[in-house]
């Protein structure tokens, strides 16, 4: 007897018809001989409607606090909908809120960090032989308020109770079979992964990939939490996030992504002293915009030019930031351009072949476009690029890597 977590996003539960389909599967995999434990999201655009009410009263941005009691409630529709779902197919199943499964958070509402599970009541309800159905993406805090975990907080509420219960897998259902080595619907030709390791995944993660939120990956990989991506909609196996180890063929390239919601910012002629960086970059960070790609050109004259990215929907605010900074600290100019993408190559095999990074901007360049900007760590090479490039971009590069038979496995020695 195997003991299995299961998570299924809002599309999975968009309607009843579909959370009838997720209870036959959970039912089903009850009768398989193992303990279950759903974790589950709102159903499809219930978020976005409770942020629009929320906004709709006027006024300043709604009070976090608040906004949090509001969006917790779609999870607990959805709970509730599937446990009734689960029963009447004749098994029992009971229903909890992040609050009543012992999901304790931070105080950070709108974008709380776990800090602990209280598996008690979990475990006696499984060992009832009883389904758990529990809402993802929410917690509370030491002092009983709700808190939710921000974008992608069920894929990471579901690695946390598996890790928390020590359970043998999490599936993570959604609508697509797996991780493929790029988007489907921009490369026909993309294929499934077996298996990919947690360095890979949370590459892919942070660079575009949507299957999967990179916190919860980072969660699955500290706490050895075997993940399964697989699709709500067939019963076909997906594909299996493991330690690098378990990975049998080590892909020189595993995946090509791409992330349109880039924005690049650039500083002119800024005095090149020590601690000039941290004067730049200390007021974006007050100002909650994540800072990306960084690149420093070579002093002339004793000042440099700083190039870097942020998303493109904190551009106006980081540009406006950045202009004031910088008008204080004497730079020549700050500009900016919203529309570029960063499109990326990433794969463990990258390590013991030399040349992934020339031959890929050999392949840009083959076709006409320019790099703006480069990255790259031991597994990922990035570049940014112009946003109208970026399927051609992506394309030529599966083409090359992928297609042409260069993502083969790397040799053994």
């Amino acid at each position: 007897m195997a003991l299995v977590v299961q998570k299924y996003g809002g599309t999975s539960v968009g309607d009843p018809d579909r959370i009838r389909n997720v209870a036959r599967r959970v039912v089903e995999t009850v009768k398989q001989g193992h303990r279950v434990a759903v974790v589950v999201s709102a159903m499809s655009g219930e978020t976005d409607r409770l942020v629009g009410l929320a906004h709709d009263l006027g006024g300043e941005v709604p009070e976090p606090r608040e906004l949090d009691v509001i969006l917790s409630t779609g999870e607990q529709v959805t709970i509730a909908l599937l446990a009734m779902a689960i029963g009447r197919l004749g098994q029992p199943a009971r229903s909890f809120t992040g609050a009543q499964m012992g999901m304790r958070t931070d105080t950070a509402h709108n974008r709380a960090r776990i800090e602990s599970v209280d598996t008690r009541i979990l475990r006696e309800t499984l060992e009832r032989g009883h389904v758990a159905v529990l809402a993802g993406f929410q917690g509370t805090d030491d002092d009983g308020n709700i808190t939710t975990l921000g974008r992608g907080g069920s894929d990471t509420s579901a690695v946390a109770v598996a890790a928390a219960l020590g359970a043998d897998v999490c599936e993570i259902y959604t609508d697509v079979e797996g991780v493929f080595t790029s988007d489907p619907r921009m490369v026909p030709t993309a294929r499934k992964l077996e298996r990919v390791s947690y360095d890979e995944m949370i590459e892919m993660a942070s660079l575009g990939a949507k299957v999967l939120q990179i916190r919860s990956v980072r969660f699955a990989m500290r706490y050895g939490v075997k993940l399964h991506v697989r699709s709500s909609f067939t019963d076909t196996t997906g594909t299996w996030v493991v330690p690098e180890e378990q990975v049998m063929e080590q892909l020189v390239v595993s995946g090509v992504t791409y992330n349109r919601n880039e924005a690049k910012i650039r500083v002119r002629g800024v005095r090149d002293v020590p601690g000039i960086a941290a004067r730049v970059f200390s007021p974006l960070a007050q100002e909650g915009v994540v800072v990306d790609m960084i690149i420093q050109n070579l002093s002339q004259d004793g000042a440099t030019d700083l190039t870097f990215t942020v998303p493109r929907d904190a551009f106006k605010r980081a540009l406006e930031v950045t202009r004031t900074t910088c008008g204080e600290l004497g730079a020549a100019d700050v500009d900016g351009d919203p529309n570029v993408a960063k499109v990326s190559i990433v794969g463990l095999g990258m390590k013991d072949h030399a040349g992934v990074a020339t031959r890929m901007f050999q392949v840009l360049a083959d076709e006409g476009i320019n790099i703006q900007l480069i990255s790259t760590s031991e597994i990922k090479v990035s570049v940014v690029i112009e946003e109208k490039y970026t399927e051609l971009a992506v394309r030529a590069l599966h083409d090359e890597f992928v297609d042409a038979g260069a993502g083969e496995p790397v040799a053994e020695s």
